[in-house]
């Protein structure tokens, strides 16, 4: 499937802050699954941007503002070719917890097995684990199906119930939260049976006929679990969905705070306020050319686009 996505995000200051250093991680990733023909970024104030990648493998734009400024807005446009993941099986041999062993050892998966800042054990996890009665009894791609299911079953998807930093005993307690909690919560759960779990920030395309829990105008999360013979596997807790095409990935992390959109700093004494704008449509065949003509490679361009604020900045709704 073919998708253009529109992301605006705008902070606006009680009074003029200045030397804004922001980082961007909202170009969307191109992989095995899908490709990214075209991405484009404006800011307003203007700022000269740089690009690296980090050690996920997720591009990463950098700029800073150091004249005044009461307003930063950062607008994203992008066309990207979503293909659907290869069909799972029903479940894997028991003999793959052995097989999964031997891989670990082998390979490099040490940054997604051990705790990270809101991805690691806690009682109210341990709790929950023995309420989920999830050990090595059953097969890992079985119990990474009934893990998946356990959210939106018992769970409520309720924005503003939890913060941006919460640690995952807030959602846990109350039993609700948002698909950033979901995630963070199951990265734990899984590292915590020794399978290699990521945290995955993207977008949603919502169908006419969608039940998914998340808003439209919403950046999403989910999760990757690394399983033998199949990789890595999408899994969204929120909506009891295994990730197909609809799912649009950005970046890659050991959890939220490897991955937000937008993390800064700025100088002054004031009060911000974040508004955020998504949209995420199926793409014309036109429009998937033209995209497709004009992608370029950037390397230190100059664009207009106004910085961001905050050291945490956007919460995944």
């Amino acid at each position: 499937m073919h998708f253009e996505i529109f992301h605006l995000t705008r902070f606006e200051y009680s009074n003029s802050v200045t030397e804004s250093v922001m980082e961007l991680r909202m170009q969307p990733l191109s992989n095995e699954n899908q490709i990214c023909t075209s991405y484009s970024l404006k800011l307003s104030p203007s700022a000269r941007v740089f690009e690296f990648v980090d050690q996920f493998g997720n591009i990463v734009q950098h700029f800073d503002i150091p004249e005044k400024h009461t307003k930063l807005e950062i607008t994203t446009k992008s066309f990207v070719e979503v293909n659907e993941p290869p069909k799972l099986p029903e479940s894997l041999p028991l003999e793959s917890w052995k097989q999964l062993d031997e891989e670990i050892e082998k390979g490099d998966f040490w940054e997604f097995l051990l705790p990270s800042q809101f991805a690691h054990p806690t009682q109210s996890l341990t709790d929950l684990q023995k309420e989920l009665n999830a050990t090595r009894e059953k097969d890992p791609l079985t119990l990474l199906r009934e893990i998946n299911s356990f959210f939106k079953a018992n769970f409520a998807y309720a924005p503003e119930t939890t913060e941006v930093d919460s640690p995952i005993d807030v959602a846990i307690k109350q039993r609700s939260g948002v698909c950033q909690d979901f995630a963070n919560i199951m990265i734990a759960l899984v590292r915590g049976l020794k399978i290699p779990c990521r945290y995955v920030s993207g977008y949603l395309f919502h169908r006419t006929d969608d039940r998914s829990h998340i808003a439209q105008d919403a950046t999403h999360a989910w999760v990757e679990a690394y399983l033998p013979t199949l990789g890595w596997v999408g899994f969204d807790p929120t909506n009891d969905l295994i990730v197909g095409d609809r799912h649009i990935s950005v970046a890659v992390g050991r959890d939220y705070n490897d991955v937000p959109p937008t993390k800064g700093v700025f100088k002054g004494n004031v009060e911000s306020q974040l508004s955020v704008a998504v949209r995420v449509r199926q793409a014309e065949t036109d429009e998937i050319e033209s995209s497709e003509l004009h992608a370029v490679k950037r390397k230190g361009f100059t664009v207009t686009m106004k910085p961001k604020v905050q050291e945490a900045a956007q919460q995944q709704q």
